[in-house]
């Protein structure tokens, strides 16, 4: 999947920041925020994609960068936590089958569109759009006024149809992005995964960090979240896994302030790594969370600590998916 940001009218790779050439094509478009890209989102997604196979155009998800709540302020508790940095996003999204991952960079200006003109430049003019796949209630452009009707209106006169997918549930639920940050702030993490229809992703490189774990014969990784936004679940042990050179491995991630070792102000994110060895500063890993066992708890003890690490690891090794 190539992934491209458009800003003030030219497309850059993502990777490079390089100007690129993104010609007008006939596409089939998706257009969200997809935040978690959950289940909800996975089925519109994977619309657009079956979509694009069946008329042989190119598939196209729009989003935007930051996340336009962020830059809006319609969070009432503050800034806005998401589920999925950008390359967590891309990185869901390309398992979907997508092509182009097409990149809003979303400021007040880009705000202030209408939906008509966001339609017309950005999803017909600039990229082509003969299909748009959209849910049932998405809404865009300023104050989330277009959506379904805004799109049927414009349709016949310039030449794509609208594909409405209709809602998805889990049980009597609805799927959204609010509902799975209230049960990751709950610790309830296997819940979560079920409304995102994967495993929540946790992503950063390999740092320094003190050393502690190895002297009680744990030796961790630090992870450095790229940003502050990314919403960390309730503090405590999780099971988790991650890939390393082809390989998957176990985990078990503290998430937490490490009362016992450092005492930290802010909580840190770091993980034991079971059956494997090596220098792993300066990657990026990338942990699935899948499961949590216990609080953070602040113990009496080094040999308490390590006593009960023990016990932590015996349920990681014994843990089936």
């Amino acid at each position: 999947m190539r992934i491209v940001i458009f800003q003030e009218s030219k497309v850059m790779d993502y990777h490079t920041g390089e100007e690129v050439a993104f010609p007008q094509e006939p596409s089939a478009v998706t257009v969200g925020s997809y935040d978690g890209v959950h289940a909800g989102h996975r089925k519109i997604i994977g619309q657009m994609v079956k979509t694009a196979s069946t008329l042989k155009l190119r598939s196209v998800v729009v989003t935007f960068e930051p996340h336009p709540r962020q830059v809006v302020n319609r969070d009432p508790s503050g800034r806005l936590k998401l589920l999925t940095l950008l390359e967590e996003k891309a990185m869901l999204i390309e398992r979907l089958g997508v092509g182009w991952l097409f990149v809003v960079r979303f400021d007040n200006v880009f705000a202030a569109r209408s939906s008509e003109s966001f339609i017309q430049e950005v999803l017909v003019d600039r990229i082509g759009a003969k299909s748009i796949v959209i849910g049932y209630d998405h809404g865009f452009g300023r104050d989330r006024k277009g959506g379904v009707n805004t799109l049927c209106s414009m349709a016949e006169q310039n030449h794509f149809e609208v594909n409405v997918v209709d809602e998805v549930r889990l049980g009597s639920e609805h799927f959204s992005s609010t509902r799975i940050r209230t049960l990751l702030r709950e610790g309830d993490i296997k819940e979560a995964n079920l409304f995102l229809g994967s495993s929540y992703l946790i992503s950063g490189k390999v740092v320094h960090g003190n050393k502690k774990g190895r002297k009680i014969g744990f030796p961790t990784v630090n992870i450095e979240i790229e940003s502050s936004d990314k919403l960390l679940p309730k503090l405590g042990v999780y099971i988790a896994t991650t890939v390393i050179d082809g390989c998957e491995f176990k985990a078990m991630m503290n998430i937490g302030v490490r009362p016992t070792v450092a005492a930290d102000s802010a909580p840190v994110v770091e993980a034991y790594i079971l059956g494997h060895s090596g220098d792993l500063y300066g990657k990026v890993l990338t942990f699935q969370l899948l499961e949590r066992l216990r609080d953070e708890m602040r113990f009496s003890s080094f040999e308490a600590l390590r006593e009960q690490l023990r016990k932590d690891k015996k349920s990681v090794e014994q843990y089936q998916k």
